[in-house]
């Protein structure tokens, strides 16, 4: 075959690959809208396409064993069927009351997109099929293309194809492409073998080894599964966009392209490197050090990226011969989807924390190759007897360090001196690379040390903690207070110990507060009969603010926030202050934008996921539900207390855009009230006077009017990227 020829393959895998994973920023861009901003939701949807990834590549490993002629009219066929579906996108359905959001929107992502998602991912493998039918050559590095192909359609959606393109043409030049697509693979059709030489079909090397095959897909599964976890982490507490989803997406996809390139010295060089990199960032990740959230995002990045291109060359270099290339990628597939289960379906629903996490980290240390870096290291192991004995002597140590940190916090091995903790556990950790057993021993030391023990001990408390498809629950008690924690943040605190300490509004929500001001204010602008709605509920505490005759409505999405507020009786802010309050379950911009026009006085806002604001709350579509369904008098307000981001200028480009008069108020509590915590609110109303009425002239109200020039954000997610400064906000 020629070159021509071979670049016929090369853009015919680079095309349908780009396809593949443009097709996924598109979709969660579409979907975010309408199922929220969750981590989860963006796992939910991992798992649906590596679901049908498997499904595409089962599908070129049957279709392989067939003649070359039929092989090309089916998929053809195929292809043509996931024409139908065209123009791509979701259907018109919302969450049913009362649906699992774990699997309702899988279920959505499956039945809008997943003909046209199975048609294609059968691309790589196939062609690559194709290409050794058709050449006799070694189709493997076109595996790197493919990798490649997927890379740049990440890369591309939010660079390009998102900041110039409308949705309806995002939509159509997708479905141009497909049709490209289909023009490609007949002609690479064209080149097959004809009619009678089908027997080049079957595989006619010796099949692999049974062990083999497991060991492949635990090599894909670990990878796959930290990616998802990985993104769990950069999303929960900075923002959860598609932007920040697809940077773990991407960099798994560039590990394949560096681990099956055809040059090798990055990928040998990257694989000896990934032990370190594992044992000294594993324990600072699972540490959830917070006071350092972008090195921590800069860590967890590099963490997976490392472990993906290691475990990846490995199974590189187990490959099989070309004419089982079909059966080596449906491993890898079955490895993809298991990880992704894994993180995505049975870790939510079997932990009370993300343990698959720290789980994933060490098997990952277990399985990338053990290769010292230097021959002088390979001599400290000159016996099976030293080897015992030196084994005996880390297990020992580590168990000695944790035991340290666990029954002595303040002491040399404690949280407080975890640096030096650090520098020890990294010592013995270099010095026994190239051991398995023992590398694994100090790694566990390392994950349980830096904050596992933490956990576990949490887990151990019944009650204490809970885990849902949006997050992680922690209530603590102590010094007659009970705390509610969602991830890292605070999200309420309950005084305890009479009725009257347990009516008191704490933390963000003090009276002093810019939302406390609100409330208060609200009998005298609206009456007696006023309509008050709060999005994202807690631990209830701004129910106390409730008046007799007041109608009061809780919008929010996770259930179990409600059983915990309100069923549990460990939270009693509702039964005591609003116990006939409505509480509707569901996305708030979803349930508001179904709700009837004026029908409330006050809308807060008030929805985290740990400390990051859902992003399709902030855009000027979504104020624009807001203002329909606030009076003409109406007053809105927006908690934007952050840790690290300022989203001042987010609210104020939105008020500017919708005509809303806006002021800011910065509450710093005084030293003596430790149960208020320092808070950022922003008041807005189309109407100056309801707005004077709560500032009422105070000068710490601050009118904010926005910088010309700064859009608001919308939701086309690229006009965020100008805004977002990852800088700390004022309070958090």
């Amino acid at each position: 075959m020629g070159r021509g020829g071979r670049m016929l393959f090369v853009a015919t895998i680079l095309t349908g690959s780009f396809l593949l994973f443009l097709v996924q920023p598109l979709v969660a861009r579409i979907a975010l809208p309408r199922l929220g901003g969750a981590p989860a939701v963006w796992n939910s949807a991992m798992l649906v396409y590596q679901t049908l990834l498997l499904c595409g590549y089962a599908y070129a490993h049957a279709l392989a064993r067939v003649r070359p002629w039929l092989q090309a009219a089916v998929h053809l066929a195929v292809l043509a069927i996931g024409a139908l579906f065209l123009p791509i996108g979701l259907i018109a359905a919302g969450l049913p009351a009362g649906a699992s959001p774990a699997w309702w929107v899988p279920w959505l992502l499956l039945v809008s997109i997943g003909p046209l998602f199975f048609a294609v991912s059968a691309q790589a493998p196939l062609i690559q099929r194709w290409f050794g039918l058709a050449s006799g050559g070694d189709p493997y590095g076109l595996y790197a293309a493919s990798n490649l192909g997927s890379f740049a359609g990440l890369v591309a959606y939010p660079l390009l194809v998102e900041p110039l393109f409308a949705l309806r043409l995002q939509r159509w030049g997708w479905s141009a492409g497909y049709l490209l697509l289909i023009a490609l693979v007949l002609l690479c059709a064209s080149r097959l073998p004809r009619a009678g030489s089908g027997e080049r079909a079957r595989p006619t090397s010796a099949p692999a080894k049974p062990w083999r095959v497991p060991h492949w897909i635990a090599l894909a599964a670990v990878p796959s599964g930290l990616m998802l976890a990985t993104s769990t982490y950069v999303t929960t507490d900075i923002v959860a966009m598609p932007l920040l989803w697809v940077l773990p997406l991407g960099l798994y996809l560039l590990s394949f392209t560096i681990a099956f390139a055809a040059r090798r010295d990055t990928a040998d060089f990257l694989t000896r490197v990934a032990p370190i990199t594992i044992l000294l960032f594993g324990g600072v990740i699972i540490g959830g050090f917070n006071t350092q959230p972008f090195a921590n995002l800069g860590v967890a990045l590099l963490l997976l990226f490392m472990a993906a291109v290691a475990l990846h060359t490995q199974l590189y270099r187990l490959r099989p011969a070309p004419d089982r290339l079909t059966g080596f990628y449906l491993a890898t597939a079955v490895g993809g989807a298991l990880g992704g289960a894994f993180a995505g379906l049975v870790a939510p629903a079997v932990f009370d924390w993300t343990y698959e996490y720290p789980l994933l980290i060490l098997a990952a240390g277990v399985l990338v190759p053990q290769v010292y870096l230097t021959g002088w290291l390979r001599d400290l192991w000159w016996s099976d007897a030293l080897r015992r004995i030196a084994w005996s002597i880390v297990a020992a140590t580590c168990a000695l360090l944790i035991a340290a940190a666990v029954f002595d916090p303040t002491g040399r091995f404690g949280e407080r001196h975890q640096g030096f903790a650090f520098v020890f556990v990294a010592v013995i950790g270099l010095a026994t690379i190239g051991r398995r057993r023992a590398y694994a021993t100090v790694l566990v030391s390392a994950l349980a040390l830096f904050g596992g023990w933490r956990a576990i001990e949490l887990s151990l408390d019944r009650g204490a903690r809970t885990r849902s498809y949006f997050g992680v629950y922690t209530i603590r008690d102590g010094d007659g207070r009970r705390e509610l924690d969602h991830g890292t943040t605070v999200h309420g605190i309950q005084l305890t110990g009479n009725a009257t300490r347990e009516r008191m509004p704490t933390t963000y929500y003090v009276a002093g507060s810019g939302v406390g001001q609100a409330l208060q204010a609200v009998p005298a602008l609206y009456g007696e009969l006023a309509r008050v709605g709060i999005v994202g509920l807690g631990t209830g505490t701004l129910a106390c603010y409730a008046r007799p005759g007041q109608r009061w409505t809780f919008f929010e999405i996770d259930p179990t926030v409600v059983r915990i507020a309100r069923d549990s009786g460990r939270f009693t802010y509702l039964r005591r202050c609003t116990p006939g309050a409505t509480i509707t379950l569901g996305d708030a911009r979803v349930s508001l934008s179904r709700s009837p026009a004026d029908s409330l006085d006050l809308l807060a806002l008030d929805a985290f996921s740990s400390d990051a604001i859902p992003m399709h709350l902030m855009t000027r579509e979504a104020f624009a539900t807001y203002a329909r369904v606030l009076s003409e008098r109406g007053l809105l307000l927006v908690h934007i207390s952050n840790r690290f981001l300022d989203l001042e200028p987010v609210v104020a480009a939105a008020a500017r855009a919708g005509g809303w008069h806006a002021a800011e108020y910065y509450f710093q509590p005084s030293s003596l009230d430790p149960d208020a915590s320092p808070s950022q609110w922003i008041a807005m109303s189309r109407d100056r006077a309801a707005l004077d009425a709560v500032t009422g002239g105070d000068p710490d109200w601050r009118a904010i009017v926005g910088r010309p020039g700064v859009p608001a954000w919308t939701d086309d997610y690229s006009t965020i990227l100008p805004l977002l400064r990852l800088t700390p906000g004022r309070a958090g």
